[in-house]
């Protein structure tokens, strides 16, 4: 029989449950054994923590030792969207906590100049002038080159 056939749905209905398991912080399916599922979920966070730090480094930076920790816990139960828009969906999060180290604001802030995100859609190029306020920092973007105005780490 095909992987098509009559059990080719079962079996990809069940790849879907051990990839959110993965990956989502999904309840572990039947049949797998809880320590290798959740060794492997423990590796594919820390992977994705060194894809974001490599997009994100002074937020990393910032964090320190912590910077494993804090990733792993917020990205537990949520799935993906990239290295690029974890890291700032992280460190929006953390500004909204009050959470945010001060190279994390920097970082942010001129991310946020120089860039549109919303949070559900990719970023895009900002065309316009535009200022952006993190915490104590404030970035600005004029043709195209992000300053910082006040850097948060003084």
């Amino acid at each position: 029989m095909s992987a098509s056939g009559a059990g080719g749905g079962d079996l990809a209905a069940r790849q879907a449950e051990l990839v959110a398991t993965l990956v989502a912080g999904g309840p572990l399916p039947p049949g797998f054994a809880p320590g290798p599922v959740d060794a492997a979920r423990r590796a594919l966070l820390r992977k994705r923590a060194g894809d974001v730090a490599r997009h994100w480094p002074l937020l990393a930076a910032g964090l320190g030792g912590s910077w494993s920790v804090t990733f792993a816990s917020w990205a537990a139960d949520r799935p993906t969207n990239g290295s690029l828009r974890d890291g700032w969906d992280l460190a929006r999060e953390l500004h909204r906590r009050g959470e945010l180290p001060p190279l994390g604001a920097e970082e942010l802030a001129a991310r946020e100049a120089a860039t549109r995100y919303d949070g559900a859609t990719a970023p895009r190029p900002r065309r316009l002038p535009a200022l952006a306020r993190v915490g104590g920092t404030v970035a600005v973007q004029l043709a195209g080159r992000v300053r910082l105005v006040r850097p948060a780490h003084r």
